[in-house]
C-alpha cells in the first residue's frame, strides 16, 4: 500500500462488549482476568506495556517495557535508574501504563505515582534473570552514548566468568501505585465501551466514558 492510502487503513472490532453488569468492581481483579486472557492468546507480548512519563518541564517520552508483576499494592518493572525514564521518574513520578492487547481488541491505561521498590527485590530479580540479560545490564549506561557497538562487546567480553554478576547499584525495580484505571474494549463503528475507575475517598467509583 502506497503511503497516500494510510488514511485509508482502518479496522473494525466486532470480537465483544463490555457491560457494566459484567465488569468486575475491583479494577485489579478485571486487570487480572483480562491479562489471564491476554497471556492465553499471546503469552509472550501480553505482558509488554508503554510506559509514559514526563520531566520536570512538562515534555513527555514513552516506551515499551514488560511488566514483571502486580497486585493490588501496584504494579512493577526494572530499568536502570540512570536511564532516561528512570531520571523522568525519580524527578516527577506521575507516570502512565498503557496496555493494548489486539487480538483481544482491549486496551488498559492505568495512572499513578511511581516509587522505587526495596534494594532486596530489585537484587532478587537481577539474579532470576538469564546471565546474559544480568551481564548486558552490568556493561550498560542504558540511554547514554557509546562510540561503537563494538564498546559493549568488549565489556561484556571483559566480564569475569563462573561468577555471580552483582546487581548494579544504578538498576532496580519501580512500583506504580494507581489512582486511575480505564479499560476500553473495541465495538464496531467506533462506538467503543469505555470504562475508568477513579479513587475517591478510598472507594473505586466506575463511570462509563463516552468512545
Amino acid at each position: 500500500m502506497s503511503l497516500e492510502k494510510l488514511s485509508d487503513v482502518r479496522r473494525e472490532y466486532r470480537l465483544a462488549g463490555l457491560h457494566e453488569e459484567n465488569l468486575l468492581h475491583n479494577p485489579f481483579k478485571q486487570f487480572e482476568a483480562w491479562m489471564e486472557d491476554a497471556l492465553t492468546v499471546d503469552a509472550k507480548d501480553a505482558t509488554s506495556m508503554t510506559l509514559a512519563t514526563a520531566s520536570t518541564e512538562g515534555i513527555p517520552s514513552a516506551r515499551i517495557v514488560l511488566l514483571k508483576g502486580f497486585d493490588e499494592k501496584g504494579f512493577t518493572w526494572f530499568t536502570n535508574y540512570g536511564s532516561e525514564k528512570g531520571e523522568q521518574l525519580q524527578a516527577n513520578p506521575n507516570a502512565e501504563l498503557l496496555f493494548y492487547w489486539s487480538a483481544l481488541e482491549r486496551q488498559v491505561r492505568i495512572q499513578g505515582r511511581v516509587e522505587k521498590v526495596s534494594r532486596d527485590e530489585s537484587e532478587s530479580y537481577f539474579h532470576s534473570r538469564p546471565e546474559g540479560s544480568q551481564k548486558s545490564a552490568a556493561v550498560s549506561s542504558q540511554t547514554q552514548p557509546v562510540e561503537s557497538r563494538a564498546v559493549l562487546e568488549e565489556r561484556l567480553a571483559a566480564l569475569p566468568e563462573s561468577q555471580q554478576i552483582p546487581c548494579p547499584d544504578n538498576w532496580g525495580g519501580f512500583k506504580m501505585v494507581p489512582t486511575r484505571f480505564e479499560f476500553w474494549q473495541g465495538r464496531e463503528s467506533r462506538l467503543h465501551d469505555r470504562f475508568r475507575f477513579e479513587i475517591k475517598d478510598g472507594e473505586w467509583q466506575i463511570s462509563r466514558l463516552q468512545p
